[in-house]
């Protein structure tokens, strides 16, 4: 809607970019306060939390600028134009998944732990992240009459202008509140480590793969003809979530037993 937050002189603060982070930054200082309450190195958490940003970043533009190569492909230097939208979570979570496991392995640090530490900064994170892209109309719905339409007006938007479209990005940023709110309440009361990671895998990559159905953005050429590529690591994410829930409650029990 505002793509532009605030403009002094020739500075320009893009929404987008003040929202990303704003995201980043209310994750990192909520890793470091549940760190704290689990007696967790919370200088190494801060440090893990640097390289994970880094990841993040690099990560989720790699993968938009993959989906989209046609265009960047023509327009080589807007690759670096992440201030003004396109960054993809899946590619930003999957650079950032891997960066913890190594940084975890050689620091000797639990990484299912962790993984449930990092869990609520991920929800809240994105939450604020994606009022950025509906701020930068990235990421838009398809065209719809429903009440809650929205109408992209402003020159510089990425939506389509002058057309009533699902808010995507406000559903997208709705469930995320909701699944943080989950967890926040669970943390406690989880029985293994890992199982506040996996119930966040599970529940965003369902409620992503719902959402997808009212994207109206280019999405990649379909998987088997059917669905886009967020819709299938989604599904995906959301079957090894399972997977993962299943065989970590029956190693705690094995445990038990034994």
């Amino acid at each position: 809607m505002h793509p532009i937050f605030l403009k002094i002189g020739g500075i320009t603060l893009h929404t987008y970019g003040f929202f990303v982070a704003m995201g980043f930054l209310a994750g990192i200082l909520l890793a470091r306060s549940e760190a704290k309450r689990l007696g967790v190195d919370h200088e190494k958490i801060m440090d893990l939390c640097f390289y994970i940003l880094i990841a993040a970043i690099l990560g989720s533009r790699l993968f938009y600028v993959v989906i989209n190569h046609e265009f960047f492909l023509s327009n080589p230097l807007d690759v670096f134009k992440i201030w003004s939208g396109g960054l993809v979570f899946y590619g930003g979570f999957i650079a950032a998944f891997f960066t913890a496991f190594i940084y975890l392995r050689i620091h000797k640090m639990s990484v299912w732990l962790t993984a449930d530490i990092a869990a609520p900064s991920l929800a809240i994170g994105h939450f604020l992240g994606r009022l950025g892209c509906f701020s930068a109309g990235c990421c838009f719905g398809r065209e719809c009459d429903l009440p809650w339409a929205v109408t992209f007006t402003h020159p510089e938007t990425l939506a389509p202008i002058g057309i009533p479209i699902h808010p995507t990005q406000l559903y997208s940023s709705i469930s995320n509140l909701i699944i943080f709110f989950f967890l926040w309440f669970f943390r406690k009361r989880t029985k293994f480590h890992g199982q506040l990671f996996w119930l966040y895998v599970l529940l965003y990559g369902t409620t992503r793969s719902f959402i997808e159905t009212f994207r109206g953005d280019f999405r990649g050429d379909p998987v088997f003809g059917l669905l886009s590529v967020s819709q299938t690591l989604g599904i995906s994410m959301s079957v090894i979530a399972v997977i993962m829930l299943i065989r970590l409650t029956t190693k705690k029990q094995l445990i038990i037993d034994d």
